[in-house]
Formats: structure tokens, C-alpha cells, sequence
């Protein structure tokens, strides 16, 4: 058998992977790397320590620091693009001819520069990134935050559409696909679910005795999602409600203890949020945004109980008929009040594994992989 090597540049480290914009990561490089092939991963450093880990997967693992200084600000380049435009990562990468996979928008420079003609590259499109900091910036209240998330969405939407027709494209939902194909005519850009740790759906039967909101709580809209909930929401439904996050703000931490039966728990373990996502009766899901996929419903889908969600939740990611779907203040009063009361059955735990495991294979997504790069008709950018 001929052998298999991929260069993968990822926009964080992939591990730990205990949050969704690296899980996908991580378990790719670690499915990839069961069915033989010779991983050269490169990773840009943000907050996140190079691991030992890695090497277990990897044949090398090389590190960027990103450069995140306020001279790499740019009226022409996204920030999240011109903080990672590493000559030592073009070096790496033409030392030989392998194929590449380029994990996210932040990391394509050298690919939108025109460095990497001649090769077989696939970029990984986690969101639609321009639509991602549009909303950020749509629930952003300091005025130079806010100023920024405009700046970079502008900035992307301009270095997206240029983009798309670059390349050979992978998304993470059909919304996404759809949006470059009619936004920036891209006319090779699939759907390519995300690779999980989750092996089967296990729901337990019964009932719960809470509802919960779980999310990385430092980012806007999941505080401004969370708020919507305690405001509009429990402030008039009586039933235990947890949310639980990283980063908490005071603000949000003071309005969670404003009711006796609503509270904060603020940076749980994986292990502690695994377990009340098990325990939790409801997981309420709510988004702002209807870019990506979000992770942390499949977290719940595969863990938890009955899952409420609005349609932003899950547009273009096939898991609508798994989901009880909600859109205003009413109709989530309603749906909460009525499966606060019916019990998880073991038929509904039966359906979700049939319809993630069609979706979530990661053995069958890797194979889809291994065919773009190393089928007789891989081709170049």
C-alpha cells in the first residue's frame, strides 16, 4: 500500500479537546491517524500549550505562535487571518509535495496568496466566518468590540468570496455550503459532518429534574442567549433551570441567583458537565446564529434527554427531527412546560442513534477524506 502523509494546519491547539471548536480537530487527526495516515501537523498558539499528546498521532507536530499584536490590525486582511501568516509554515510546507488540509478561514493565508499552486489542498470551513462575527457583533455592547466584529466581518465576507473560488471546500453544514454557493458562486464546497468522541446515544430513560443552558458563557450571544432565558423565560415558568459555562460574567452569574429556582455553575469539569447533561430533564439550546454547527447540541443529543432548540439551532444540520423546535418566548413556555413532564423514552434514545450514527461516522467521514486527497482524480488548487 502506497503511503498516506497529510499536512494539517489547525488554528489552535487540538488538545484538550474540551470545547467544539477544537473537538473536531482532535478527533479527525486521531480517526485519520487509525487508518494510516502520516499526519505533519501545524498549530498557531493563542492561549492554548503545545501537547504531548499530539505526538501519539502525528509523525511531527510543529508550532506558530499567532501574532497578535495590534500592528498585524489591517484595513485589507482579516485579524483572524493576518495573525497567522507564518513564513515558517510555508517553509515546513514545501519541503515536500503532500496534501493539505487546512483547518478553518484563519489559517488560508498562504493558500489565498497563490503559495500553494500545484498542490492538493482541502479547506475545512468551520463557519461562515463573516456571518459568525456579524452576529457577534449584532450582541456586542462595548462600542470597540463591537467595532471590531463589524470590521472583521466586512473584511471576511470580502476575503471569503475570493476564497471560494480557490478551492476545494469541506463545511461543517449544509447552511454553510448553501451560503457559498449562492452568495460566492463556490462550485466545489460539500458537507463534511464534524469528527466526535460520542460512539452511540445514551439518553437516560425516565425523568429529570432540572432543565439546562450549557455554552462557553465568555462569548456574547451564549451570555446574551442565557439572559434571554432567565429574562423571558423562567422569570415566569418555575421549574429548575441550571446554566453552566465557562467564564461567566457578574452580570450573568447576579441574574442567575435572582430566582430561587434558577442558578449559575460557573466552569464546570468535563466530567461535571457531562453529568448534568445526563441528569438535566430539558437541555435548552437557543442560538443566535444559524452559521457552523453547534456542538454543544450534539453534546446533548448523544447525552442528554429531550433537546429544545430554535430553528438558528439547527439549520442546515440534518438534527430537526430530533430536536423539540421553538422560535419566541411563547412557544418555549409551552414546549418546556410539556416535556417537563415526559419521560425520556427508550424508543426516542433508539432513533437518535439510528440518524446520528448516519451522519456522525467518523471511520465513514474519514474515508470521504482519504478519497479527496489520495483518489486518482485528486487534484490541484
Amino acid at each position: 500500500m502506497t503511503e498516506r502523509h497529510l499536512h494539517i494546519i489547525t488554528h489552535d491547539v487540538p488538545w484538550p479537546a474540551n470545547f467544539g471548536g477544537v473537538m473536531d480537530l482532535f478527533y479527525k487527526i486521531k480517526t485519520l491517524h487509525q487508518n494510516n495516515v502520516k499526519i505533519y501537523l501545524h498549530c498557531f498558539v493563542n492561549n492554548r500549550t503545545p501537547q504531548q499528546e499530539l505526538n501519539k498521532y502525528c509523525a511531527a507536530v510543529y508550532y506558530y505562535e499567532r501574532q497578535k499584536k495590534l500592528s498585524h490590525f489591517s484595513l485589507h486582511l482579516p485579524f483572524i487571518v493576518s495573525t497567522r501568516k507564518s513564513k515558517k509554515l510555508l517553509a515546513n510546507l514545501q519541503k515536500d509535495n503532500y496534501p493539505i488540509l487546512i483547518e478553518g478561514i484563519h489559517c488560508s493565508y498562504h493558500l489565498f496568496k497563490g503559495k500553494l499552486t500545484n498542490r492538493t489542498v482541502l479547506l475545512r470551513l468551520h463557519n461562515a466566518e463573516f456571518e459568525y462575527y456579524h452576529h457577534l457583533a449584532l450582541h456586542e455592547k462595548n462600542p470597540f468590540r463591537k467595532f471590531y466584529y463589524q470590521h472583521e466581518s466586512r473584511l471576511l465576507k470580502k476575503y471569503e468570496s475570493l476564497l471560494a473560488k480557490k478551492v476545494k471546500i469541506a463545511a461543517v453544514s449544509d447552511h454553510d455550503v448553501k451560503v457559498y454557493q449562492q452568495l460566492f458562486s463556490a462550485n466545489d464546497i460539500n458537507y463534511l459532518p464534524v469528527f466526535l468522541p460520542y460512539l452511540q446515544a445514551s439518553g437516560k430513560e425516565g425523568i429529570g429534574c432540572y432543565c439546562l443552558y450549557h455554552a462557553n458563557l465568555a462569548i456574547n450571544e451564549n451570555e446574551e442567549a442565557a439572559i434571554w432565558l432567565l429574562q423571558q423565560i423562567f422569570n415566569d415558568i418555575k421549574i429548575p433551570f441550571v446554566i453552566a459555562g465557562k467564564n461567566p460574567s457578574q452580570k450573568l452569574a447576579f441574574l442567575a441567583h435572582g430566582h430561587p429556582h434558577t442558578c449559575l455553575v460557573a466552569n464546570p469539569s468535563d466530567k461535571e458537565l457531562h453529568d448534568m447533561i445526563a441528569k438535566a430533564q430539558i437541555n435548552i439550546l437557543p442560538s443566535f446564529n444559524n452559521t457552523g454547527v453547534k456542538l454543544k447540541l450534539l453534546n446533548a443529543l448523544y447525552n442528554g434527554r429531550h433537546c429544545l432548540v430554535n430553528k438558528a439551532g439547527v439549520d442546515g444540520s440534518g438534527l430537526d427531527t430530533l430536536c423539540t423546535i421553538a422560535e419566541d418566548a411563547d412557544d418555549f413556555k409551552t414546549a418546556i412546560k410539556y416535556l417537563y413532564q415526559m419521560p425520556y423514552a427508550h424508543e426516542e434514545n433508539e432513533k437518535r442513534q439510528q440518524l446520528l450514527l448516519q451522519l456522525y461516522d467518523n471511520k465513514k467521514n474519514a474515508d470521504k477524506l482519504i478519497e479527496i486527497f489520495w483518489s486518482q482524480s485528486a487534484g490541484n488548487t
